[in-house]
């Protein structure tokens, strides 16, 4: 059984959209609260469980966020996936759901209910953090009577808030650029900040906390350590062209250094992965930790088993799970990028194709696309997970052929590093889906073109591709895929849409906010 940090925690956390820089609410007073180690252990537990879970009383009940009626919409790691992948030629998905079209076709607005949610879930897990930073100061200690050999395990707790409060910040980076920057509990409406503003907090908080962290490998699984901050650093660095003007990639490849030298194995099959025991992969640097009896959700990976499942075909119970959901399929700009689509050659081509069409005429019908059952709810010896509805499979954050692929990219963009040891890392990925050398490329080969293609294949449906299209300049006004810009065959759409819009509920919230431009 893997040992997690569950969330233990006995007071119920709601959040007030208009509120962003406001403590959470609670049922009890702090002081009644925060008297030792274990209680602030237990508020920790749940901003980690913030990341996946979406209330109090799972899978549903008391929820986090109130601004939408399904519950399970509001499950941040949701929110951010679908963010990540619909927009692109990865993946799409068929249902009806007011606003979900919009993200298959790159024409949201800032009324959009899961631009809106994906938003106020980020500044939900800031809040918590800003909150946890206040009640765990040594005044606040003192005054509580907080045993003085409790302190030491706290401050570890503390710098673990600020790494999630810095999660959470690059996030809001990426999706929204333009937003507040709060690190304190206040009444006052927060002052809307720029990317250059809340790129050098994330960078700041990053460095001041890296001597805190614990060693790589060394934390509670699904606790982030010393690795997990390298890896968040060097995706800031990598997109840092983006997010600011100026290249970092001498800073990617450092920090890729760091990470490799920690000791992180690539996993032999890349499907172990992405299954019901995959907190035993030593690949694996951050993961969102799920557990199908003790930490249920309709979000995380229950959403991205589920799913994927539909059709007349595709049997649920082949994948560990109860039930499909006949939603997220794949488009054919996608599958083109394998030879062999049947993953006899390239284990990576995970599709299912059976009575599915490879065109998508209709979005809204499951089997117009194929099928990509990347995530199981199946062990790697063939079992079950605990529960058939609810998933045992660990969301994987970051992993180390991810850290391959950066080290690659920063080499190529001029960041230093060695020719030969970045074919190497890439060569490593490619003998593990060929299973032998025959898929190997040679020096010639490797370019950033290349590098965008085999990002997709290597992290397909892993929330990097809006990410990566972005940073090569694919995503808007270049580069075109099946529904881009609300037409069958796709088209360019304007690059404004490289970041989503503030929402209106915020914009009329907060007299300091202004709108992303162009929307």
């Amino acid at each position: 059984m893997k040992r997690i940090l569950l969330l233990i925690i006995p007071l119920y956390v709601a959040f007030s959209c208009a509120d962003l820089d406001v403590a959470p609410k609670t049922g009890t007073t702090a002081n009644n609260i925060f008297k030792n180690a274990e209680a602030y252990r237990q508020y920790i537990a749940k901003i980690y469980a913030s990341l996946s879970l979406t209330g109090q009383d799972g899978p549903a009940g008391q929820g986090d966020l109130t601004i939408i009626n399904d519950e399970g919409f509001t499950s941040y790691i949701r929110a951010y996936w679908k963010a990540q992948e619909l927009p692109t030629d990865e993946a799409v998905i068929a249902w009806n759901d007011a606003g979900i079209q919009d993200l298959n076709t790159q024409t949201w607005s800032s009324d959009n209910q899961f631009v809106r949610v994906l938003y106020y879930r980020i500044f939900y897990l800031i809040s918590l953090t800003n909150d946890f930073m206040r009640q765990s100061t040594e005044g606040v200690m003192d005054a509580n009577g907080v045993p003085v050999e409790d302190r030491e395990e706290i401050m570890q707790y503390r710098a673990e808030a600020r790494f999630l409060r810095a999660l959470g910040y690059w996030h809001a980076l990426d999706l929204f650029r333009n937003v507040p920057l709060i690190t304190t509990i206040s009444g006052d409406f927060p002052e809307q900040s720029n990317a250059e503003g809340i790129f050098n907090f994330i960078e700041s908080e990053l460095n001041e906390i890296e001597p805190l962290m614990a060693a790589p490998r060394e934390n509670e699984y699904g606790r982030a350590d010393r690795a997990a901050l390298w890896m968040l650093r060097a995706k800031l660095y990598l997109n840092a062209e983006v997010y600011t003007g100026e290249d970092r990639y001498s800073d990617v490849i450092a920090d890729c250094n760091q990470i490799i030298s920690a000791g992180y194995t690539i996993e032999p099959e890349y499907k172990d992965l992405f299954n019901a025991d995959n907190h035993n992969s030593d690949e694996l640097i951050f993961t969102l930790p799920a557990d199908g009896v003790n930490s249920q959700s309709w979000g995380s990976t229950t959403f991205l088993v589920h799913a994927a499942v539909g059709g007349e075909l595709m049997v649920p119970a082949d994948y560990g799970i109860d039930g499909g959901w006949e939603g997220l399929r794949t488009t054919k700009v996608f599958v083109s990028k394998f030879a062999d689509i049947t993953g006899a050659t390239d284990t990576r081509a995970n599709f299912y194709s059976d009575g599915q069409t490879l065109e998508i005429e209709d979005l809204r019908t499951f089997t117009n696309g194929y099928a990509v059952p990347k995530y199981t709810n199946l062990t790697a010896s063939g079992g079950v997970g605990s529960n058939t509805t609810h998933v045992d499979t660990d969301y994987p954050m970051f992993r180390l052929g991810d850290v391959y692929l950066m080290y690659a990219e920063a080499h190529l963009r001029g960041g230093g590093g060695d020719a030969g040891t970045a074919l190497g890392y890439v060569n490593a990925l490619r003998e593990r889906a060929y299973g032998n050398a025959s898929g190997n490329i040679t020096s010639g080969q490797l370019s950033l073109d290349f590098i965008l293609d085999e990002r997709s294949r290597e992290l397909h449906w892993e929330a990097t591709r809006r990410v990566d299209l972005i940073r090569f300049g694919r995503f808007t006004d270049s580069g075109v895929w099946p529904w881009k810009g609300g037409e069958m065959e796709g088209t360019t759409t304007g690059s404004y849409l490289n970041i989503f819009p503030i929402p209106a509920f915020e914009l009329n919230a907060n007299p300091n906010m202004e709108q992303n431009p162009e929307y």
